[in-house]
């Protein structure tokens, strides 16, 4: 599997904090026009406060990214933490057991971020299509 360089990686993950910080930043004056003391548009400072990370989901999508999310994260952790105690790689899904092990919590978190991924795209397009 290819793996991004240490520089777009840090690019992508610095890029996505700043949106998230300035996206909370934009709260601020968003609060300030609801409460009557700064004049504007409700709904344009809404949307700069939540442009960055908007996604029009329902409840049972947002359960099921939820929850992808979380099998994302903790298989990809308990993987490497198992493959790091038992020197295991999991890269196939064969024994002894602990590489399989690591084989199937790798497996776990790759299909749920992509099944996160795609809930999360379907969200976004149907904000975009909503504005």
């Amino acid at each position: 599997m290819p793996r991004l360089d240490a520089r777009t990686r840090a690019t992508l993950i610095g890029h996505g904090l700043a949106v998230i910080l300035l996206g909370l930043l934009l709260g601020f004056p968003y609060a300030l026009v609801i409460q009557g003391s700064l004049a504007g548009s409700e709904r344009a400072w809404r949307m700069a406060h939540l442009e960055g990370v908007l996604i029009a989901l329902g409840p049972r999508a947002a359960a099921w990214l939820r929850r992808a999310l979380i099998v994302t994260a903790y298989g990809n952790l308990a993987g490497a933490a198992l493959g790091a105690a038992s020197g295991e790689r999991g890269l196939a899904p064969a024994g002894p057991a602990a590489n399989l092990v690591v084989y199937l919590l790798f497996l776990a978190a790759v299909v749920a971020v992509l099944g996160g991924l795609g809930i999360a795209a379907i969200g976004a397009f149907r904000a975009a299509r909503a504005e």
